[in-house]
Protein backbone atom coordinates (compact mmCIF):
# COMPACT_ATOMS: atom_id res chain seq x y z
CA UNK A 1 0.00 0.00 0.00
CA UNK A 2 1.31 3.77 -0.55
CA UNK A 3 0.47 6.49 1.74
CA UNK A 4 -0.47 9.26 -1.23
CA UNK A 5 -0.65 12.79 -0.98
CA UNK A 6 -4.17 12.95 -0.20
CA UNK A 7 -4.41 10.50 2.09
CA UNK A 8 -1.51 12.31 4.18
CA UNK A 9 -3.78 15.64 3.59
CA UNK A 10 -6.57 14.19 5.12
CA UNK A 11 -4.74 13.71 8.32
CA UNK A 12 -3.37 16.42 8.71
CA UNK A 13 -6.08 18.21 7.57
CA UNK A 14 -8.29 16.23 10.39
CA UNK A 15 -6.02 16.77 13.08
CA UNK A 16 -5.80 20.91 12.48
CA UNK A 17 -9.38 21.09 12.33
CA UNK A 18 -9.59 19.59 15.68
CA UNK A 19 -7.44 21.42 17.34
CA UNK A 20 -8.49 24.99 15.91
CA UNK A 21 -12.03 23.84 16.80
CA UNK A 22 -10.91 23.23 20.94
CA UNK A 23 -8.68 26.02 20.80
CA UNK A 24 -11.90 28.15 20.06
CA UNK A 25 -13.86 26.16 22.30
CA UNK A 26 -16.06 24.39 20.16
CA UNK A 27 -18.55 22.12 22.60
CA UNK A 28 -18.59 19.38 19.64
CA UNK A 29 -15.00 19.21 17.88
CA UNK A 30 -15.97 15.57 16.15
CA UNK A 31 -17.98 17.76 13.31
CA UNK A 32 -14.91 20.09 12.39
CA UNK A 33 -13.35 16.86 11.81
CA UNK A 34 -16.36 15.01 9.81
CA UNK A 35 -16.24 18.68 7.59
CA UNK A 36 -12.47 18.06 6.84
CA UNK A 37 -12.80 14.55 5.44
CA UNK A 38 -15.36 15.96 3.14
CA UNK A 39 -13.64 18.98 2.26
CA UNK A 40 -10.03 17.93 1.29
CA UNK A 41 -9.56 17.78 -2.21
CA UNK A 42 -6.50 16.72 -5.01
CA UNK A 43 -5.70 20.17 -5.97
CA UNK A 44 -6.25 23.81 -5.13
CA UNK A 45 -8.20 24.95 -7.71
CA UNK A 46 -10.76 21.99 -6.67
CA UNK A 47 -10.32 22.72 -3.36
CA UNK A 48 -11.91 26.55 -3.94
CA UNK A 49 -14.73 25.33 -5.70
CA UNK A 50 -15.39 22.85 -2.86
CA UNK A 51 -15.73 25.87 -0.29
CA UNK A 52 -17.58 27.69 -2.18
CA UNK A 53 -20.13 24.66 -2.84
CA UNK A 54 -19.59 23.52 1.05
CA UNK A 55 -20.58 27.06 2.45
CA UNK A 56 -23.62 27.04 0.21
CA UNK A 57 -24.81 23.54 1.13
CA UNK A 58 -23.91 24.19 4.79
CA UNK A 59 -26.20 27.31 4.80
CA UNK A 60 -29.05 25.14 3.73
CA UNK A 61 -28.52 22.25 5.96
CA UNK A 62 -28.29 25.01 8.92
CA UNK A 63 -31.25 26.66 7.66
CA UNK A 64 -33.63 23.89 6.91
CA UNK A 65 -32.61 22.40 10.42
CA UNK A 66 -33.23 25.29 12.05
CA UNK A 67 -37.16 26.30 10.37
CA UNK A 68 -37.94 22.22 11.02
CA UNK A 69 -37.06 22.61 14.69
CA UNK A 70 -38.82 26.03 15.47
CA UNK A 71 -41.90 24.88 13.31
CA UNK A 72 -42.74 21.08 13.83
CA UNK A 73 -39.72 20.53 16.42
CA UNK A 74 -37.30 17.55 16.39
CA UNK A 75 -38.75 13.98 16.18
CA UNK A 76 -37.32 11.37 13.96
CA UNK A 77 -39.62 11.63 11.39
CA UNK A 78 -39.14 15.24 10.95
CA UNK A 79 -35.38 15.06 11.10
CA UNK A 80 -35.50 12.74 8.09
CA UNK A 81 -38.45 14.63 6.52
CA UNK A 82 -36.21 17.65 6.59
CA UNK A 83 -33.13 15.25 4.95
CA UNK A 84 -35.52 14.94 2.18
CA UNK A 85 -35.82 18.33 1.49
CA UNK A 86 -31.93 19.00 1.86
CA UNK A 87 -30.91 16.65 -0.64
CA UNK A 88 -33.58 18.17 -3.06
CA UNK A 89 -32.61 21.29 -2.53
CA UNK A 90 -29.01 20.23 -3.14
CA UNK A 91 -29.55 18.66 -6.58
CA UNK A 92 -31.82 21.61 -7.61
CA UNK A 93 -29.33 23.73 -7.22
CA UNK A 94 -26.88 20.99 -8.68
CA UNK A 95 -24.58 21.41 -5.40
CA UNK A 96 -24.60 17.30 -5.73
CA UNK A 97 -21.29 16.89 -3.65
CA UNK A 98 -22.40 18.98 -0.78
CA UNK A 99 -25.07 16.76 0.11
CA UNK A 100 -23.19 14.44 2.53
CA UNK A 101 -21.68 17.42 4.28
CA UNK A 102 -25.09 19.33 4.28
CA UNK A 103 -26.77 16.00 5.64
CA UNK A 104 -24.15 15.85 8.79
CA UNK A 105 -24.82 19.99 9.45
CA UNK A 106 -28.45 20.00 9.52
CA UNK A 107 -28.43 16.31 11.91
CA UNK A 108 -26.20 17.59 14.21
CA UNK A 109 -28.32 20.97 14.51
CA UNK A 110 -31.66 19.01 14.74
CA UNK A 111 -30.53 16.60 17.50
CA UNK A 112 -30.32 19.29 20.09
CA UNK A 113 -33.21 18.93 22.76
CA UNK A 114 -31.55 22.64 24.50
CA UNK A 115 -33.58 25.95 25.05
CA UNK A 116 -31.43 28.01 23.44
CA UNK A 117 -31.20 26.64 20.00
CA UNK A 118 -30.75 29.43 17.99
CA UNK A 119 -27.08 30.05 19.76
CA UNK A 120 -26.27 25.68 19.63
CA UNK A 121 -27.09 26.14 15.85
CA UNK A 122 -24.72 28.88 15.01
CA UNK A 123 -22.19 26.85 17.15
CA UNK A 124 -22.45 23.63 15.47
CA UNK A 125 -22.66 25.59 12.04
CA UNK A 126 -19.25 27.14 12.85
CA UNK A 127 -17.86 23.80 13.96
CA UNK A 128 -18.29 22.43 10.73
CA UNK A 129 -17.18 25.60 9.09
CA UNK A 130 -13.97 25.80 10.72
CA UNK A 131 -13.22 21.89 9.44
CA UNK A 132 -14.15 23.25 5.86
CA UNK A 133 -11.67 26.20 6.06
CA UNK A 134 -8.99 23.92 7.79
CA UNK A 135 -9.25 21.64 4.62
CA UNK A 136 -8.42 24.50 2.68
CA UNK A 137 -5.97 26.19 4.88
CA UNK A 138 -4.34 22.16 4.26
CA UNK A 139 -4.66 21.99 0.63
CA UNK A 140 -2.63 25.61 0.03
CA UNK A 141 -0.19 24.93 2.54
CA UNK A 142 0.81 21.24 1.24
CA UNK A 143 1.91 21.44 -2.32
CA UNK A 144 -0.69 19.11 -4.33
CA UNK A 145 1.30 16.48 -6.42
CA UNK A 146 2.65 17.75 -10.14
CA UNK A 147 -0.15 16.31 -12.07
CA UNK A 148 1.96 17.08 -15.10
CA UNK A 149 4.92 14.62 -14.12
CA UNK A 150 2.07 12.31 -13.69
CA UNK A 151 0.07 12.96 -16.90
CA UNK A 152 3.56 12.53 -19.05
CA UNK A 153 4.90 9.26 -17.00
CA UNK A 154 1.51 7.51 -17.44
CA UNK A 155 1.32 8.21 -21.20
CA UNK A 156 4.57 7.00 -21.80
CA UNK A 157 4.14 4.11 -19.81
CA UNK A 158 1.24 3.25 -21.88
CA UNK A 159 2.78 4.56 -25.22
CA UNK A 160 6.13 2.16 -24.57
CA UNK A 161 3.35 -1.03 -23.45
CA UNK A 162 1.46 -0.53 -26.82
CA UNK A 163 4.45 0.09 -28.92
CA UNK A 164 5.81 -3.27 -27.61
CA UNK A 165 2.87 -5.43 -27.98
CA UNK A 166 2.39 -3.93 -31.58
CA UNK A 167 5.80 -4.85 -32.31
CA UNK A 168 5.52 -8.25 -31.14
CA UNK A 169 1.82 -8.56 -32.67
CA UNK A 170 3.04 -7.96 -36.47
CA UNK A 171 5.72 -10.58 -36.00
CA UNK A 172 2.98 -13.15 -34.69
CA UNK A 173 5.49 -13.80 -31.51
CA UNK A 174 3.19 -13.23 -28.52
CA UNK A 175 0.79 -14.89 -26.08
CA UNK A 176 -2.85 -13.94 -26.80
CA UNK A 177 -4.38 -14.46 -23.37
CA UNK A 178 -1.40 -12.18 -21.83
CA UNK A 179 -2.44 -9.67 -24.52
CA UNK A 180 -5.89 -9.60 -24.24
CA UNK A 181 -5.41 -9.25 -20.41
CA UNK A 182 -2.62 -6.34 -21.25
CA UNK A 183 -5.22 -4.36 -23.24
CA UNK A 184 -7.89 -4.29 -20.26
CA UNK A 185 -5.79 -2.84 -18.13
CA UNK A 186 -4.19 -0.52 -21.10
CA UNK A 187 -7.98 0.36 -21.34
CA UNK A 188 -8.07 1.46 -17.84
CA UNK A 189 -4.72 3.62 -18.34
CA UNK A 190 -5.87 5.94 -20.62
CA UNK A 191 -8.81 6.47 -18.14
CA UNK A 192 -6.27 7.44 -15.69
CA UNK A 193 -4.72 9.52 -18.29
CA UNK A 194 -8.02 11.93 -19.04
CA UNK A 195 -7.92 12.07 -14.80
CA UNK A 196 -4.67 13.56 -14.84
CA UNK A 197 -4.94 15.64 -17.90
CA UNK A 198 -8.22 17.21 -15.96
CA UNK A 199 -6.01 17.63 -12.80
CA UNK A 200 -3.39 19.50 -14.75
CA UNK A 201 -5.58 21.43 -16.40
CA UNK A 202 -7.25 22.74 -13.29
CA UNK A 203 -3.91 23.76 -11.45
CA UNK A 204 -3.12 27.42 -11.64
CA UNK A 205 -0.19 29.50 -12.96
CA UNK A 206 0.40 32.76 -12.22
CA UNK A 207 2.38 34.19 -14.72
CA UNK A 208 1.60 34.94 -18.15
CA UNK A 209 4.27 33.27 -19.05
CA UNK A 210 3.46 30.40 -17.55
CA UNK A 211 -0.10 30.30 -18.41
CA UNK A 212 1.44 30.09 -22.56
CA UNK A 213 3.36 27.48 -22.01
CA UNK A 214 1.10 25.36 -19.94
CA UNK A 215 -1.67 26.17 -22.79
CA UNK A 216 0.36 24.91 -25.52
CA UNK A 217 1.37 22.22 -23.27
CA UNK A 218 -2.48 21.11 -22.22
CA UNK A 219 -2.65 20.72 -26.31
CA UNK A 220 0.24 18.72 -26.38
CA UNK A 221 -0.74 16.36 -23.96
CA UNK A 222 -4.62 16.22 -25.69
CA UNK A 223 -2.92 15.08 -28.83
CA UNK A 224 -0.80 12.60 -26.99
CA UNK A 225 -3.50 10.95 -25.30
CA UNK A 226 -5.58 10.91 -28.48
CA UNK A 227 -2.34 9.51 -30.32
CA UNK A 228 -2.21 6.76 -27.61
CA UNK A 229 -5.91 5.82 -28.23
CA UNK A 230 -5.34 5.28 -32.05
CA UNK A 231 -2.30 3.13 -31.13
CA UNK A 232 -3.95 1.13 -28.86
CA UNK A 233 -7.10 0.57 -31.57
CA UNK A 234 -4.24 -0.40 -34.41
CA UNK A 235 -2.97 -3.17 -31.38
CA UNK A 236 -6.47 -4.49 -30.66
CA UNK A 237 -7.25 -4.75 -34.36
CA UNK A 238 -3.84 -6.58 -34.93
CA UNK A 239 -5.34 -9.13 -32.25
CA UNK A 240 -8.54 -9.79 -33.73
CA UNK A 241 -7.56 -9.91 -37.03
CA UNK A 242 -4.70 -11.94 -36.39
CA UNK A 243 -5.43 -14.60 -38.78
CA UNK A 244 -6.45 -12.42 -41.87
CA UNK A 245 -2.36 -11.10 -41.72
CA UNK A 246 -1.82 -14.48 -41.65
CA UNK A 247 -3.14 -15.22 -45.18
CA UNK A 248 -2.10 -11.57 -46.36
CA UNK A 249 0.27 -11.87 -49.23
CA UNK A 250 3.64 -11.89 -48.21
CA UNK A 251 4.64 -8.82 -49.50
CA UNK A 252 1.67 -6.99 -48.44
CA UNK A 253 2.34 -8.74 -44.55
CA UNK A 254 6.25 -6.96 -45.00
CA UNK A 255 4.54 -3.37 -45.88
CA UNK A 256 2.16 -3.09 -42.86
CA UNK A 257 4.94 -4.74 -40.98
CA UNK A 258 7.22 -2.19 -42.25
CA UNK A 259 5.13 0.20 -41.67
CA UNK A 260 3.90 0.04 -38.75
CA UNK A 261 7.61 -0.13 -37.23
CA UNK A 262 8.06 3.15 -38.90
CA UNK A 263 5.09 4.47 -37.25
CA UNK A 264 5.96 3.29 -33.72
CA UNK A 265 9.77 4.20 -33.86
CA UNK A 266 8.24 8.03 -35.17
CA UNK A 267 5.63 8.00 -32.08
CA UNK A 268 8.35 6.95 -29.31
CA UNK A 269 11.05 9.46 -31.36
CA UNK A 270 8.48 12.40 -30.99
CA UNK A 271 7.67 11.65 -26.77
CA UNK A 272 11.58 11.65 -25.91
CA UNK A 273 11.42 14.94 -28.41
CA UNK A 274 8.90 16.65 -26.55
CA UNK A 275 11.37 16.87 -23.20
CA UNK A 276 14.55 17.94 -25.21
CA UNK A 277 15.74 14.42 -25.10
CA UNK A 278 16.10 14.69 -29.32
CA UNK A 279 16.93 17.97 -31.02
CA UNK A 280 14.15 19.94 -32.79
CA UNK A 281 13.96 19.62 -35.60
CA UNK A 282 15.70 15.70 -35.80
CA UNK A 283 18.95 15.09 -37.28
CA UNK A 284 17.46 12.12 -39.19
CA UNK A 285 13.93 13.72 -40.87
CA UNK A 286 12.76 9.78 -40.04
CA UNK A 287 8.83 10.35 -40.98
CA UNK A 288 10.04 10.89 -44.54
CA UNK A 289 10.71 7.35 -45.81
CA UNK A 290 8.62 5.32 -43.84
CA UNK A 291 5.29 7.06 -43.62
CA UNK A 292 4.33 6.26 -46.96
CA UNK A 293 0.18 6.13 -46.46
CA UNK A 294 -0.32 6.13 -50.47
CA UNK A 295 2.03 3.52 -51.08
CA UNK A 296 -0.21 0.91 -48.22
CA UNK A 297 -3.53 2.15 -49.14
CA UNK A 298 -2.27 0.90 -53.16
CA UNK A 299 -0.84 -2.10 -51.95
CA UNK A 300 -4.87 -2.64 -50.22
CA UNK A 301 -6.34 -2.01 -53.59
CA UNK A 302 -4.23 -4.21 -55.00
CA UNK A 303 -5.10 -7.02 -52.97
CA UNK A 304 -9.14 -5.84 -52.89
CA UNK A 305 -8.80 -6.70 -56.84
CA UNK A 306 -7.42 -10.05 -56.19
CA UNK A 307 -10.01 -11.22 -53.66
CA UNK A 308 -13.01 -9.26 -55.09
CA UNK A 309 -14.58 -11.80 -56.91
CA UNK A 310 -14.19 -14.59 -54.08
CA UNK A 311 -15.96 -12.24 -51.85
CA UNK A 312 -14.18 -13.44 -48.51
CA UNK A 313 -15.10 -11.36 -45.32
CA UNK A 314 -11.40 -11.31 -44.86
CA UNK A 315 -11.19 -8.07 -46.88
CA UNK A 316 -13.15 -5.78 -44.64
CA UNK A 317 -11.12 -7.20 -42.07
CA UNK A 318 -8.21 -6.09 -43.89
CA UNK A 319 -9.92 -2.92 -44.45
CA UNK A 320 -10.09 -2.47 -40.90
CA UNK A 321 -6.54 -2.72 -39.94
CA UNK A 322 -5.32 -0.16 -42.93
CA UNK A 323 -7.73 2.51 -42.11
CA UNK A 324 -6.39 1.95 -38.03
CA UNK A 325 -2.71 2.62 -39.12
CA UNK A 326 -3.47 5.24 -41.44
CA UNK A 327 -5.78 7.02 -38.82
CA UNK A 328 -2.47 6.24 -36.28
CA UNK A 329 -0.27 7.64 -38.57
CA UNK A 330 -2.36 10.74 -38.81
CA UNK A 331 -2.46 11.61 -34.79
CA UNK A 332 1.26 10.78 -35.05
CA UNK A 333 2.26 13.68 -38.03
CA UNK A 334 -0.13 16.32 -36.03
CA UNK A 335 1.77 15.43 -32.38
CA UNK A 336 5.05 15.82 -34.47
CA UNK A 337 3.78 19.18 -36.32
CA UNK A 338 2.56 20.27 -32.73
CA UNK A 339 5.73 19.59 -31.12
CA UNK A 340 7.90 21.13 -33.39
CA UNK A 341 5.63 24.39 -32.96
CA UNK A 342 6.05 24.15 -29.18
CA UNK A 343 9.77 23.93 -29.05
CA UNK A 344 9.74 26.88 -31.59
CA UNK A 345 8.58 29.07 -29.28
CA UNK A 346 10.32 27.17 -25.48
CA UNK A 347 13.92 26.39 -27.16
CA UNK A 348 13.40 22.48 -25.41
CA UNK A 349 13.09 23.39 -21.85
CA UNK A 350 10.97 21.98 -19.83
CA UNK A 351 10.04 20.82 -16.28
CA UNK A 352 9.84 16.76 -16.36
CA UNK A 353 11.21 15.11 -12.93
CA UNK A 354 12.14 11.44 -13.20
CA UNK A 355 11.71 10.84 -9.81
CA UNK A 356 8.06 11.41 -10.31
CA UNK A 357 7.07 7.66 -11.97
CA UNK A 358 7.30 6.37 -8.63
Amino acid sequence: MKLGARILKTGIAIVLSLYLSQLLHSPSPVFAGIAAIFAIQPTIYRSYLTIIEQIQGNIIGALLAVIFVLLLGNHFIVIGLAAIIVILLNLKLRLENTIGLSLVTLISIMETHSGSFIHFAGVRFSTIMIGVFSAFIVNLVFMPPKYENKLYFKITTTTEEIIRWIRLSTRHDFDHNLLKTDIEKLKENLIQMGQFYSMYKEERSYFKKNTLEKSRKLVIYRQMILTAKKSLDTLKRLHRFENELLHLPEKFQQAIQEQLDCLIYHHEQLMLRFIGKIPTPPSIAEGSICLDKKELFDLFLVHQQEVAEKDSPHLYHTMQIIASIIDYSEQVEHLDTLITSFHSYHDNELSIEEESQN
